[in-house]
């Protein structure tokens, strides 16, 4: 268990809080574990609530600090900005003593469309943090940010290696915000992770930008291409979406190198056939026997 401290003292000789979280990171739509731990200050005090909230830092510079920057709820435009995507109740309505001592242990599901901030233990430079609230007779402290890491589901870790080994490179992830339009997407924003195109489709497109939009029963891979040599705007793009389930055989048998090839040929030869306008809405499911129509 690692020691993280979240909140400093509520003025000269208030309470303390620390939180303490397992060791490693957490699956989207996995369960966050560890507890709360509370010092009394020098008088007794009433505790109104304590809450964990989660914080992704969303839109441009989103990845280039470790959950600081802009105010809590800050709007996530061009300018970037600190949006908090999930709130949870610990526990509330007690009184702490003076130098007492209190553990609130807690479990908290992730959103299934939590970003992942790490591959295989190498940071992707997206920023998501915990803040624990305490409040303490109407007054509040929101406390400081700390780390949250966060790694991939395997099926979205199958997909990445497959990329991986179809020649495909990392350049970069950034949450952006706003829906995808004809998605299940529920947060106000979305991880994207650009990859560099393979020798085979270097010639077609300068990157694809990839999109994992999980949900209990399955998960929506979204692609998008952007045009060869030209500035990557909207109107330049294509898109296209898969469907993939989560099950565990699922993932562990199928040839997930042959299904995302399947998936890249279909998203340049979609842009090339039809023009970037019929991309949205064009979906696909994967099974075990690769992409096909839903």
């Amino acid at each position: 268990m690692a020691l993280k401290r979240l909140v400093g003292p509520l003025g000269t000789d208030g309470p303390t809080v620390d939180t303490v979280l397992g060791p490693g990171p957490v699956l989207p739509g996995g369960t966050l574990a560890g507890e709360v731990r509370l010092g009394g200050g020098d008088a007794d005090c009433d505790i109104e609530r304590v809450a964990l909230e989660l914080v992704a830092r969303v839109g441009a510079g989103a990845g280039a600090e470790d959950g600081t920057g802009g105010g809590a709820g800050a709007g996530a435009g061009e300018g970037g900005g600190q949006v908090v995507f999930e709130r949870f109740a610990v526990c509330g309505g007690f009184r702490l003593g003076a130098g007492e001592e209190r553990t609130v242990p807690f479990e908290v599901v992730l959103p299934w469309e939590t970003p992942v901030t790490e591959v295989y233990g190498r940071e992707v430079g997206v920023s998501l943090g915990l803040r624990t609230e305490l409040a303490v007779a109407g007054a509040g402290d929101g406390g400081g940010l700390d780390r949250l890491d966060v790694t991939p589901r395997p099926v979205q870790e199958a997909i990445l290696e497959a990329f991986g080994q179809l020649g495909f490179g990392f350049r970069s992830a950034d949450l952006e915000p706003g829906r995808i339009g004809g998605t299940g997407q529920q947060l106000p924003f979305r991880q994207e992770l650009e990859l560099t195109p393979s020798a085979a489709y270097a010639h077609a497109v300068r990157e694809i930008e990839l999109t994992f939009l999980a949900a209990p029963a399955a998960m929506e891979v979204v692609l998008e291409a952007d045009k060869r040599g030209g500035r990557l705007s909207p109107d330049d793009d294509t898109l296209i979406r898969f469907t993939v389930p989560h099950s565990h055989g699922s993932v562990a048998h199928q040839d997930w190198t042959v299904v995302v090839g399947g998936w890249v040929r279909e998203l340049v030869e979609h842009r090339e056939s039809y023009g970037p306008d019929a991309a949205y809405g064009h979906d696909r499911s994967a099974s075990g026997t690769g992409p096909g129509p839903v």
